[in-house]
């Protein structure tokens, strides 16, 4: 990689046998999914599911900070990073196919507890998974991703109308949606110091969304976010039936999925942690050891100490 690019805590980290990085690969019926894999697999598992516009590469810095202590899986999932799916037209980009993909891959390697890390698109993913195998799932937390319909921000708006009437011309209006310039203000947005954001994320999600045929799957998922909205009351009855250990880590200047998402998790999970960075919807790009630091001591107290 070119030396211009800025370093990370993961440059440094130590070149234990618990923080090295393996880069895999695991068939999924018609996907093959490619995944970062860290930590002793004896140890409790912690799954990494990201959103858009990212891959597992977003938890890059995150998996050397906890692989000493916790077995770190961050698959891509299909349309994004590097695991390789069929075309539009082969394979359904819904959020019910994705997430049955990963539940697939979750067995294939046979992860039958696990807490989650969720992101954006990777949210409804995992509370897909919850809702299915509830007895899995040994605590959670999102960075950003959302549940409630009060998270939603204003720049949902073109969205919700395409949504309402999904036309070709409320489609086209999104056409700027996918494309490497809006990936990179998605990065940048809310950010107090632009100078602390590697360009290295927004730029090889840039050139991910390029391939041919990507954008338009972009924009059928970008459709089906609705069904996400729709299960919102499903989500939050699982959240109250079960009361898994919750921690929010939320940039609370994210355009899109507001402050007010993440606490309205105390109506439903009292005991939820809330944690707010001043920054955008990639906190993890600017706060990684911040956040590292949260995550840890939320883990340590709510699943190891729960073996």
């Amino acid at each position: 990689m070119s030396s211009h690019f800025a370093s990370s805590p993961a440059d440094k980290a130590p070149a234990t046998a618990a923080a090295q990085i393996h880069y895999r690969y695991q068939q999924v019926g018609s996907v093959n999914v490619f995944y970062r894999e860290a930590g002793d697999p004896a140890s409790p598992v912690l799954l990494m599911l990201h959103g858009f516009a990212g891959s597992s590469f977003m938890f890059r810095d995150l998996i050397a900070l906890l692989a000493d202590r916790y077995h770190l899986v961050a698959p891509d999932l299909p349309a994004f990073g590097f695991t390789e799916a069929p075309d539009r037209g082969d394979y359904a980009y819904t959020f019910d196919q994705l997430a049955e993909t990963i539940d697939q891959f979750t067995e294939a390697l046979g992860l039958d507890a696990y807490a989650m890390m969720v992101h954006d698109y990777g949210a409804p993913v995992g509370w897909r998974l919850a809702l299915t195998h509830p007895q899995r799932i040994t605590a959670i937390i999102s960075q950003n991703g959302n549940a409630y319909e009060e998270g939603l921000g204003e720049a949902w708006a073109p969205i919700q109308k395409y949504w309402r009437d999904p036309t070709p011309e409320n489609r086209s209006a999104l056409s700027d949606f996918p494309t490497p310039a809006s990936i990179k203000w998605q990065y940048l947005e809310g950010v107090a110091d632009p100078s602390l954001v590697s360009p290295d994320g927004y730029s090889l999600e840039g050139m991910q969304v390029l391939r041919p045929g990507n954008a338009e799957i972009q924009l059928d998922l970008l459709l089906d976010y609705a069904s996400n909205v729709k299960m919102y009351p499903l989500f939050q009855q699982y959240f109250r039936e079960y009361q898994p250990p919750l921690l929010a880590v939320w940039g609370k200047h994210d355009p899109f999925f507001m402050a007010t998402g993440a606490e309205a998790w105390k109506r439903d999970i009292p005991e939820a942690e809330i944690h707010f960075y001043d920054t955008g919807h990639f906190a993890l790009e600017t706060h990684a050891k911040e956040i590292g630091d949260d995550v840890r001591e939320f883990l340590d107290r709510h699943v190891r100490q729960a073996e």
